[in-house]
């Protein structure tokens, strides 16, 4: 094999992305569901290009002689990406406007467009214009010859009013302070709700008096957010950051999103103007920022509308336990979410705190909520006296700024505060707690694979362990220890920690599957990640496949591997699970002539997983435990309603369900499944 069949991760990502339309577009999902759904495929696209066309950006300024030996094509890269994203807006209006809409007005909600205004009583709109918005304004007549630019907050939308002059337009900026909707009771009892965007534009006339006001198109500008530190690894990295964080707003222009219905001329002056070229302009429909919707109101109060909440399931021996750390001491445990609760660790941490024996907590967080109980303990745990080391990554995109204020509210507390470690992103999900114990101290510990997020744990489908194994605590106390400096390398046998040994360890488990498999031996690999992208890995798994390795994969994100190929690889399934919840857990399990390995931890198959980051994954050591997550991979590969086949065309077919077989639905087959086992 000559050279490695692979899918380019940013043009799979697109595919994935095309699941969360699928799910919008799904009459099976209630309506404010789909309207959620339509909500993350936004919010998503934003941030793809705010950061991954960025960065193809900058690879266009390398020189060209380069990128031809290292075989960087972004110029090819991004007209793929801009033809992909102009059918999916297309798909994203069609579903928009001829379905949701007219399901809404259905149930009573009456969500008046732009084209319908002259319909709604004109002085209602402008009593809550004149309440809540007029205050907000700020027009502004934009010319060719204006000295200075007028500059587009990132993300920000504005009105652009076009006065049937090439040559100057006007401007409006749509207030992001106030609420996108506004709500009106009808007398026959059902509602109407408003865009503010078309109440601002129900009044332009107003706001430029002595103009000729010919039309009003909504854009947006997606500028490169992504944290471009020179010499990143010198000096103190919490104030270059602090200093970068600014600079996101003025970043680079990476997408114009304009109203199709803008006409040709004044598009090109907006591009002269603000010095674009043709690829970033984006065609898009009459609205922008999507992501709004996470927020629609319902003033209905229609339960059909939305998902019913499963109730959290108590694990049945952590949540009727006074003693936690007996608990832990006696078995491991496991925990699943959004199907069990969070209060496990919530719990776990406020008992640390108050215990009297325990003298230290040490732990990652790689999102921080602005307020929580976890968050709540460790203070509590510093005003009696422990000793708590808290890990902040300064790096988790967009969370920045939150993290570096909850890190400065740790530090007044007397915490010792870590920022950053050198070179690497810390991304592990790990916390360990020492406890004095007769004469010698006792290491307890959590490894997760979601982040200590009450909040996210709701919505995130992840699972994490308790263990108060001494091999195991030990090695991951040594993590803590290269964290803070005090090691350089952490002695470890029993986990996979990046990037010091998880790619040797991975490599070394495939290629038993292979030397098995060469032997006539069964031979298996079942996985689950969020994404798939390392080279050495793919090439592994291929020749794993041609050497007979039955190699099962769910892969919720974007997957540069392509299964099915004949004679490379046949013997690779990969599904992607798109559901009610985010799918977020990583679990890995090798068959190893009977004698199967599992893991379960925060690496992907990436190589900045592998490489730069420092990960953390656990083997699962307990029978039943490890029997538990076979389990749940088998109820997730044998999803026939939620998943859908990754293949080399990005067609994202659905998953057939066999005649006799039942209808499996692996998120409820789960809480199902975990309900049973939970049953006190």
């Amino acid at each position: 094999m000559s050279e490695t069949p692979l899918i380019h991760r940013d043009i799979h990502w697109l595919s994935f992305n095309a699941r969360v339309l699928q799910e919008a577009k799904d009459q099976n999902n209630p309506l404010y569901e789909r309207l959620k759904f339509l909500a993350i495929f936004s919010s998503n696209l934003d941030e793809y290009f705010k950061v991954r066309v960025s960065q193809l950006r900058q690879i266009k300024k390398i020189d060209k002689s380069l990128r031809k030996q290292l075989a960087l094509k972004p110029n090819k890269t991004l007209k793929e990406i801009l033809k992909t994203v102009k059918s999916q807006q297309k798909e994203f209006g069609k579903i928009f406007f001829e379905q949701l809409i007219p399901e809404l007005k259905s149930n009573g909600i009456d969500l008046i467009t732009h084209e319908e205004l002259n319909t709604f009583d004109g002085s209602k709109i402008t009593s809550y214009y004149k309440a809540n918005i007029a205050d907000k304004v700020k027009p502004q007549i934009i010319t060719s010859l204006d000295k200075e630019k007028v500059f587009l907050k990132n993300e920000a939308l504005y009105v652009y009013v076009d006065f049937g002059d090439e040559d100057e337009f006007g401007l409006i900026n749509i207030p992001s302070e106030i609420e996108r909707f506004a709500v009106f009771e009808k007398p026959d009892q059902t509602f109407a709700i408003l865009f503010i965007d078309d109440i601002i534009k129900f009044h332009i006339k107003d706001l430029f008096k002595n103009k000729t006001c010919k039309a009003a198109y909504e854009v947006k500008m997606s500028r490169d957010a992504e944290l471009y530190i020179e010499d990143e690894f010198e000096g103190n990295l919490k104030d270059k950051i602090l200093e970068s964080l600014s600079k996101r707003e003025t970043g680079q222009a990476t997408r114009l999103l304009y109203d199709h219905h803008l006409p040709k001329p004044q598009l090109k002056f907006l591009k002269h103007y603000f010095n674009l070229g043709k690829v970033d302009l984006m065609p898009g429909g009459q609205y922008h920022n999507f992501k709004d919707f996470f927020g629609f109101p319902d003033p209905t109060d229609n339960e059909a509308l939305h998902n019913q909440p499963l109730e959290p399931i108590p694990h049945k021996i952590l949540s009727q336990t006074d003693d936690v750390f007996q608990a832990i001491q006696q078995k491991d445990h496991l925990v699943h979410y959004p199907y069990m609760s969070f209060d496990a660790v919530e719990n776990f941490v406020q008992q640390a705190a108050d215990d009297e024996k325990v003298t230290e907590i040490k732990i990652s967080l790689y999102r921080v909520a602005t307020t929580s109980q976890l968050t709540t303990s460790l203070l509590k745990a510093l005003s009696h006296g422990k000793k708590v080391t808290v890990f902040i990554e300064a790096k988790a995109r967009f969370d920045e700024q939150n993290n570096l204020e909850w890190g400065k509210r740790f530090e007044d507390k007397g915490a010792k505060v870590i920022y950053s470690y050198p070179k690497i992103k810390i991304h592990s999900k790990i916390l360990c707690v020492s406890r004095q114990e007769q004469e010698n101290i006792k290491h307890y510990a959590y490894i997760g694979t979601g982040n200590f997020n009450a909040k996210t744990s709701k919505l995130y489908c992840d699972h994490g362990l308790f263990t108060a194994d001494k091999k195991i605590t030990k090695e991951l106390y040594r993590v803590f220890q290269v964290i803070e400096g005090e090691l350089i390398i952490p002695r470890v046998k029993k986990l996979m920690v990046s990037p010091f040994n998880t790619r040797k360890r991975f490599e070394k488990l495939i290629q038993k599957e292979i030397d098995h498999a060469k032997l006539g031996k069964p031979a298996q690999i079942t996985a689950k990640m969020n994404s798939l992208e390392d080279q050495d890995i793919i090439k592994l798994l291929y020749k794993a496949s041609q050497n007979g390795v039955k190699v099962r994969l769910i892969v919720r994100g974007f997957c540069c591997l392509i299964p099915g190929l004949k004679g490379i690889s046949e013997n690779i399934k990969v599904t992607s699970i798109l559901d009610q919840f985010l799918e977020h857990g990583r679990i890995y399990h090798f068959y190893n002539n009977g004698e199967e390995k599992t893991f379960m931890g925060s690496a992907d198959w990436m190589t900045r997983n592998l490489d730069r980051r420092i990960e953390v994954l656990t083997p699962i050591k307990d029978k039943a435990l490890q029997q538990e997550l076979k389990d749940i991979l088998h109820i997730q590969t044998s999803d026939n309603v939620k998943a859908r086949h990754i293949d080399a065309d990005h067609q994202n077919l659905y998953v057939e369900k066999k005649k006799n077989k039942p209808e499996i639905r692996s998120q409820m087959a789960l809480y199902k499944y975990l309900k049973q086992k939970h049953s006190v």
